[in-house]
C-alpha cells in the first residue's frame, strides 16, 4: 500500500539522521475504501493525488504547531505492506478531516521511501505557506478570510524529490 506521511523539514532532518520516521504509530494518508467512495474515481493516480493532498494539509497543521520549522510542507511517500497499516473506518465516516487517514504501525525506513514531496524553496511559496500556517487556527474557528488564506496553500503543488535529494532539502 502506498502511504503518504506528513512531516516538516525539521521532522525530515531527524528522520534522515535516524534513517527512519519513528516512533510508530505514524499518522499517514492512503487510498482507503472511504477515500475511494468519497472521490468517486477508479483512477489510482487521481486517488493517490487526493491522499497526497490530505497529507500536505496535515503537514501544514504540523507547521502551525511547530513555529521554528521552515515554512515548507513535506510528505514522504512509501510503499509498505498492507499489514503495517491500520485503517480507521469509523473516523473516516464521522470526520471529513480523517478521510484517507491511516496509522502506520512500524517505523518508516527512509531507504525504502519512494519519494519526498515538498514545497518549492521560493519566496512567494514560503510566504503563502507561512501565512496559511498562521491563519489555520482562525480558519478552524470559522473565519472565512483565514480559510481563504489556508486554501491558498493548495495553489502550490508539492515538488517531487528522490530520496537521494533529501540532504539538499534540509535546512
Amino acid at each position: 500500500m502506498r502511504v503518504y506521511v506528513p512531516l516538516t523539514l525539521t521532522g525530515l532532518a531527524k528522520a534522515h539522521a535516524d534513517g527512519a520516521v519513528a516512533p510508530p504509530p505514524l499518522r499517514a494518508y492512503a487510498v482507503t475504501p472511504a477515500l475511494r467512495e468519497w472521490y468517486l474515481s477508479d483512477d489510482i493516480e487521481e486517488l493517490e493525488y487526493a491522499a497526497l493532498v490530505r497529507a500536505a494539509q496535515a503537514s501544514l497543521r504540523m507547521l502551525a504547531e511547530e513555529a521554528d520549522a521552515p515554512r515548507r510542507r513535506v510528505v514522504v511517500a512509501a510503499d509498505v505492506p498492507d499489514g503495517a497499516v491500520a485503517l480507521n473506518v469509523h473516523a473516516e465516516h464521522e470526520e471529513a478531516a480523517a478521510l484517507g487517514a491511516v496509522l502506520l504501525n512500524e517505523p518508516l525506513q527512509l531507504a525504502k521511501a519512494a519519494a519526498v514531496h515538498a514545497d518549492a524553496d521560493d519566496a512567494e511559496v514560503l510566504a503563502d505557506i507561512a501565512a496559511a500556517a498562521l491563519a489555520l487556527p482562525a480558519a478552524d474557528e470559522g473565519d472565512e478570510d483565514a480559510r481563504f488564506t489556508v486554501d491558498g496553500a493548495e495553489d502550490h503543488e508539492l515538488l517531487w524529490f528522490a530520496t537521494q535529494e533529501i540532504p539538499g532539502l534540509l535546512p
